[in-house]
């Protein structure tokens, strides 16, 4: 893993794809545990970031009667928050009733997170679960905790496996971070 530059600002090599193939596995361990083909649980996507991420969790999972959908929020503009969080993109499958996993790429305020919880709630699901690659405890504003995450990172920029620099670098296998 070599730095690279997008936009202007340098990145270094951060977290390896040998290491987020690791965690994505106990991730996915933990989600197996949780539920069962019985409970054909509903995983939705959180676009754009997530997606990288929800496939390969979602084969993982091998849950084979659970189904996957997509939403799309957006809270991020270049390297920070706007503080607004805003659905862009809303689920069309009825979800009352079923258990649901919403996957996401990052927790960072976890307002993004407990909004798309507030708007799913009123579908009246049976379960709500939270699973997220990668959370960052230290920027946590609102108390909020994934029921699953992969790793736990200090406040800083990253990008690679789905994160993105203002729609760029989401295709980097690694995850790299903005070098201080």
């Amino acid at each position: 893993m070599e730095s690279l530059t997008i936009k202007g600002l340098n990145f270094v090599p951060y977290i390896t794809r040998d290491e987020i193939a690791r965690q994505v596995e106990r991730v996915a361990a933990e989600i197996r545990n949780d539920y069962s083909d019985n409970d054909s649980p509903i995983f939705i996507c959180v676009l754009n970031g997530a997606f990288v991420f929800a496939a390969d969790l979602f084969r993982l999972c091998a849950i084979h009667t659970a189904e996957i959908s997509f939403i799309r929020f957006k809270s991020y503009e270049g390297t920070g928050t706007t503080g607004t969080v805003n659905q862009i993109m809303g689920l069309k499958e009825d979800i009352t009733g079923r258990n649901v996993i919403i996957i996401e790429d990052i927790v960072d305020t976890g307002f993004t997170a407990l909004k798309m919880i507030d708007e799913l709630k009123k579908q009246n699901p049976a379960s709500i679960r939270f699973a997220t690659l990668l959370y960052k405890p230290q920027s946590n504003r609102t108390g909020f905790t994934p029921d699953y995450y992969g790793f736990s990172i200090p406040p800083a920029f990253i990008i690679g496996y789905g994160l993105d620099l203002d729609g760029q670098a989401r295709d980097l296998p690694d995850i790299y971070v903005v070098e201080k």
